[in-house]
Formats: C-alpha cells, sequence, structure tokens
C-alpha cells in the first residue's frame, strides 16, 4: 500500500454546535469541519452580543393534520412582542425540529440577523421523521397529478401554510421559507403550486438529483464516504416517532482510507455492517443506473408553476449539494420566465454562509466576510422586501463571489453574458495551453491500481472533510498515475466564468474506468503565508483545487443504460465539472490533473465492466492501463469561457 501521512487535524470544539447551526445539512458535522475555526475565533465575543431567545420568543408546539390524515410536528416561536404582525419562516426539516418540549433553540431563522428582526420562526419535523406521523420517503418523487388525498412534499407543504395562517395570531398573511441541503430540497419542493399565502422562497444548497451530481453520485460514480457515514445513522429505520436520534458508525480507525480499502468491495458493507438495516442503501444497491428509481427522485424538471420570489443559495466549494443550486435555479429560470428568481454564489462550503464571517476556508483568505455581507446584505433584505414591504434592495439577478479576485459581481443573468468559450488543451511534457495540439498524434499513460488508489485528501480523518475541495494538490501531482498539465506563469489575468466540461479521449485496457478531472490554480512559489496557517501548509506553489470531477465510463453514453469500454478503441468521454468563476491571476499557473481513483470519496471502480458495482467481488477488481490522447484529431483537454 502507499506510504500515507501520518498528521491529523483536531476537531475544534465547537464542532458539535456548529453541527446545529449549521442549518441541519445532510452532513452537518461536516459543514461543521468549516465553521469550527471561526466559531472559535468569535467565541469571545461580547456578552452584549447574546440574544436570548426565550426571553423574546414563545415557543408552541402542534401538530398538523395532513391532507390524508397524517399530523406533523411543528414547533412555533412567535415575538412576545405582538405590537404588530409579523410573517412566518417556515423550515421542514428530516434532521429534528429539537429541542422538544419546554427548551428552546438556541438560534432560530435563517440567521442572527433575521431573528432579531423579527418572524414567527416555524420548524417541522418531514412526514415520518422524528416526531411526524407517517412514512418517510428519501426525496419523495413530485406528483404533479395530485388528486383527493395524494400527498407529496409539496402538498405536505401547502397544508401545512394553510393550517399555520388559520391557527398561529398576529401574523401579516405572508410565508416565507429557506432550508439548507436536504431542508433546501424541501424548500425547493414546496414552491411548487404553491400556497398563495408563500410570497418568497431561498432553497440553499437545494438537493436536486442523487444520481447525476449531488451527495451521494456524480455522474453515476458512487460517493463512499458520504453515502456510508449519512445512511449508517440518518438510514436506520423509524417505526415509530421519536425525538432521539440514532447513533452513528463507530469507525475503528482514524484513518477512513485504510478502513474502506480493507472493507473491499461495497457488498462487503451490506454483508458486515448493515445487514439489511439500512433501507435506502439497499435500494441503491438494487438500482446502479439511472431507472425510474432515481428519475422519479429529479426534482430539476418539476420546477413548474412557481409563483413566489426565489433566492437560490450555493457554495462554490459545497462538497455535497453544488450541482442542485445551479440547475434548480436554471430550471425555474426556464420554466417560469416572470418570477422573480435569483442565483446568489460564494466562496463557501456546505452550509457556510449561514454562521460563520465567510473570510476564510482552510488557508484561503478571500479578503472579506462574505458570509456576513450575504446574510445582511442579501438574504435579510430578499425576505425583508417581500414579506415586510421592506425598500426594495434592487438585487441583481445573479450575486456571484469571484473566487482569485475576492470581488462580488453582480451579473444581470447567469451565466452572464459576453462569454468566449476556449479549452486548455492537454500537449506534450505536461504542458497546458489554449492553443490546440498540432501533432497528428500523441498520449500520455498511466497505471490504475485499485489496490493503491488515489486518495482526495492529503489528510488522515474518517470523517469527509470540507477542505479537500479547495486543498493543495501537490500530493496528487507526486504519483505516477496522476496526469498533470500546466500553463506558463499567466502575463494577464485570466477569468473562467460558468460551465466547465472536461473532454478526454481515451484508449484503455479495461473495460470500465472513472476518469476525475481538476482544474487547479497554481500560486508562485513566493507567494507569502498569511499569520496563523499551520507549519505544514505554504502557500508558496500551492495548487489550489477550483474544481474538479469524476465520470464514470461506462456511463459515458447515457446514465439509463451502461455500455462497457472497448479495450485498445478510442473512446471520447466528455462530462460536465460544474461552474466557476475565479480569476487566475498574473504570476498564477492553470494547471489540470487527471486521475481514476478519488478514494474513499469516490468507490473504486473494478475496471472490469460490471452491470452493477455493488454486487462486485474481489476478484474483479484490476489494474488497467489508461492512455490519454492529445493529438490534433484526439485533443483532450477542458473546455471553459472565458469572462471578457
Amino acid at each position: 500500500m502507499m506510504a500515507y501521512p501520518t498528521s491529523r487535524r483536531r476537531t475544534p470544539w465547537l464542532v458539535i454546535i456548529c453541527f446545529a447551526l449549521a442549518g441541519g445539512s445532510a452532513f452537518g458535522l461536516a459543514a461543521a469541519w468549516s465553521q469550527g475555526a471561526t466559531a472559535a475565533r468569535q467565541a469571545g465575543a461580547s456578552a452584549s452580543d447574546a440574544f436570548d431567545v426565550a426571553a423574546r420568543y414563545v415557543k408552541t408546539e402542534a401538530r398538523i393534520p395532513m391532507r390524508d390524515g397524517v399530523k406533523l410536528f411543528t414547533s412555533i416561536y412567535a415575538p412576545r412582542d405582538t405590537s404588530r404582525a409579523y410573517p412566518i419562516m417556515l423550515n421542514r426539516t428530516p434532521y429534528s425540529c429539537a429541542p422538544y418540549g419546554e427548551g428552546y433553540r438556541q438560534r432560530i431563522g435563517p440567521s442572527d440577523e433575521m431573528m432579531r428582526d423579527g418572524y414567527i420562526f416555524v420548524f417541522q419535523d418531514a412526514r415520518g421523521r422524528y416526531m411526524s406521523e407517517g412514512e418517510f420517503v428519501n426525496l419523495r418523487p413530485h406528483n404533479p397529478n395530485k388528486r383527493g388525498q395524494d400527498i407529496d412534499e409539496s402538498s405536505d407543504t401547502y397544508d401545512t401554510i394553510e393550517w399555520l395562517l388559520k391557527n398561529i395570531p398576529n401574523h401579516n398573511g405572508r410565508v416565507g421559507m429557506w432550508g439548507i441541503s436536504y431542508p433546501g430540497f424541501y424548500a425547493a419542493a414546496g414552491m411548487i403550486d404553491a400556497h398563495p399565502a408563500l410570497k418568497a422562497v431561498s432553497p440553499q444548497a437545494p438537493i436536486a438529483d442523487w444520481f447525476i451530481g449531488d451527495d451521494m453520485h456524480h455522474n453515476g460514480a458512487f460517493f463512499l464516504i458520504d453515502s456510508f457515514t449519512f445512511f449508517s445513522s440518518f438510514g436506520q429505520a423509524r417505526p415509530e416517532p421519536t425525538t432521539k436520534s440514532p447513533p452513528g458508525f463507530r469507525f475503528p480507525t482514524p484513518d477512513a482510507y485504510q478502513f474502506f480499502l480493507d472493507v473491499g468491495s461495497l457488498r462487503n458493507i451490506e454483508e458486515r455492517y448493515f445487514k439489511g438495516g439500512v433501507q435506502f442503501w439497499t435500494e441503491m444497491a438494487a438500482h446502479p443506473n439511472y431507472d425510474a428509481f432515481w428519475q422519479s427522485r429529479n426534482l430539476v424538471p418539476h420546477m413548474n408553476r412557481v409563483a413566489p420570489a426565489v433566492l437560490f443559495v450555493g457554495g462554490w466549494f459545497d462538497a455535497e449539494d453544488l450541482y442542485g443550486p445551479l440547475k434548480l435555479y436554471a430550471s425555474v429560470e426556464q420554466r417560469n420566465p416572470n418570477v422573480r428568481n435569483a442565483l446568489v454564489m460564494g466562496p463557501w462550503s456546505h452550509g457556510g454562509w449561514a454562521r460563520s464571517d465567510g473570510r476564510h476556508l482552510g488557508p484561503i483568505d478571500f479578503g472579506q466576510p462574505t458570509a456576513e455581507f450575504y446574510r445582511r446584505e442579501i438574504e435579510a433584505k430578499f425576505f425583508a422586501r417581500h414579506l415586510k414591504d421592506a425598500p426594495d434592495p434592487e438585487l441583481p439577478e445573479a450575486y456571484i463571489f469571484q473566487t482569485g479576485s475576492n470581488e462580488w459581481r453582480r451579473y444581470a443573468q447567469y451565466p452572464p453574458a459576453g462569454l468566449k468559450p476556449a479549452k486548455l488543451y492537454f500537449h506534450a511534457n505536461g504542458r497546458l495551453s489554449l492553443e490546440p495540439p498540432a501533432s497528428p498524434s500523441g498520449a500520455d499513460e498511466y497505471t490504475s491500481d485499485p489496490r493503491t488508489p488515489v486518495p482526495y485528501t492529503n489528510q488522515i480523518t474518517n470523517r469527509r472533510g470540507i477542505t479537500y475541495m479547495i486543498e493543495d494538490q501537490r500530493f496528487a501531482a507526486a504519483r505516477p498515475d496522476v496526469l498533470t498539465y500546466v500553463t506558463e506563469p499567466l502575463t494577464a489575468p485570466v477569468t473562467l466564468t460558468g460551465p466547465l466540461e472536461a473532454e478526454l479521449f481515451v484508449t484503455t485496457t479495461g473495460t470500465d474506468a472513472d476518469f476525475v478531472v481538476k482544474l487547479i490554480d497554481v500560486f508562485p512559489d513566493d507567494t507569502p503565508d498569511p499569520e496563523g496557517l499551520p507549519p505544514s501548509i505554504h502557500l508558496g506553489g500551492y495548487q489550489m483545487l477550483v474544481r474538479a470531477e469524476v465520470m464514470r465510463a461506462k456511463f459515458r453514453k447515457g446514465f439509463e443504460r451502461p455500455v462497457p469500454l472497448r479495450p485498445g478503441q478510442i473512446e471520447r468521454i466528455a462530462f460536465a465539472l460544474q461552474d466557476v468563476d475565479h480569476c487566475f491571476k498574473p504570476g498564477h499557473r492553470i494547471m489540470a490533473q487527471v486521475q481514476s481513483s478519488w478514494f474513499p470519496l469516490v468507490d473504486r471502480n473494478p475496471q472490469a465492466f460490471l452491470e452493477n458495482i455493488f454486487q462486485a467481488r474481489e476478484s474483479d477488481f484490476q489494474r488497467a492501463t489508461h492512455r490519454i490522447h492529445r493529438s490534433a484529431r484526439h485533443a483532450s483537454g477542458v473546455r471553459v469561457n472565458l469572462a471578457p
């Protein structure tokens, strides 16, 4: 096995607190890593900054009946000051609206700013979760043809709002809705065929599609550590209402790389650990392709008949749901041309905009408190405008933080107008250029061995951290099974904005493979280290990951029906890397890396074609040699959009 670093990073003591504050995200504990350091810095704030929720709000609890008779447990926090009417802000969650009974949340609402401003905040356990009745269904499919007592998340939202308007005093007749990650999915689903009182919705890092781009799969490749960690707890059965959370999995080692390598094929996880007790894992294993099971859970095609004003929010370094806000925003824009639909993208990890100041992520300094700006100048003013008739903040169609230059950009449309399509081409001797290759032949090759997969991070951890999306890639560049292409130092800034697409022309000795493509910003060697960096981290020569994505090659012709690779034959493999808005500064270099494993973020591809990778046996895993062509006819590279 490859040598592996022995250093470990301690979890800040405020991580657990930040988990609750991260908005109940699908991997809230991971999000806490991002916010822990910031929270620790802020822990010494003046006591006068403290806000006593119980002193300012009255908490009540209710069981709200849905149209099919199922009752959903709901906590309501209403201002004690009844001298004026307040809008209602609704958050529906599968992660518990605890505390139950007499206890109060320490913080309520999307932000401290809105908590202080005064709203009626409502939290609801989703159907079949914690104290709510009914059956829980992961990413419950939307039903556009409901009749009678038919339900989905849209109808549950509608029925909840109808009950609140009739039973909660002192409201102004307007409702807003927000949520991060899974609650973001509920916010997006809830604005379809919305209740007339629902005036403003902010789906933040919403889940859109668990097979193509969010959380569990990316382009059909299975995200192993996320899925295992999440469903080992979240996926446990809840036979009856409860206030307790199921225990999470206890790793026997702090090294997830070694743990999952020792586990072997995916079938061993079911046999050794889950044993049929995690229903959704069993369902995923039974649906390895993009069949009706997954397609019905894709929310993107259902963004029809949206009436409320919408504010989608995402993070450029969101390790879980970068796909969701971009795709759902585009869908609402296309299908509802008259709706006020806006997009915010910042330099954040999953949920990092909710409580941190947003100035740093890992060792990268963005030069300003981006999250504070978002909460104060964008989110709070968006809801105040539509729910309280506050002055129009004149927000742009897209408020986008451009990394590298570290500036907020206001775009009249997204992607912005005036972009110039281009391609970063791979050349001999590891050179990357906007000029296409002229040679009639040429290729680079590497051997991918499932026994020693390329790690996704240089850290020892048994929880998937969030800084890997901005982590120094020098550890990967040093491996023989990673191809690296890099430009000369730039003499002028180069800004890439909008969608990216990898286009590879490959030859392999196997019948299946994964291809991971990374876009990297290489800092000058003389970049100074800011104060406070750990001794092991230096920004001189830092290879900052800007974007990376994986493609399972058997899905290159469609996700519904996998097709094996043909050994020795040149195959075109093209896939989206998701969007960026990044400025590569003068003196920096642009780098691309190509590899065929990303472990244990992504499960190991056996490199032998299988209809169902969940049924792979140890004997199916094999070494394979992959060639990346870079000739005039087969010019591999990354398609980009150059900003003017």
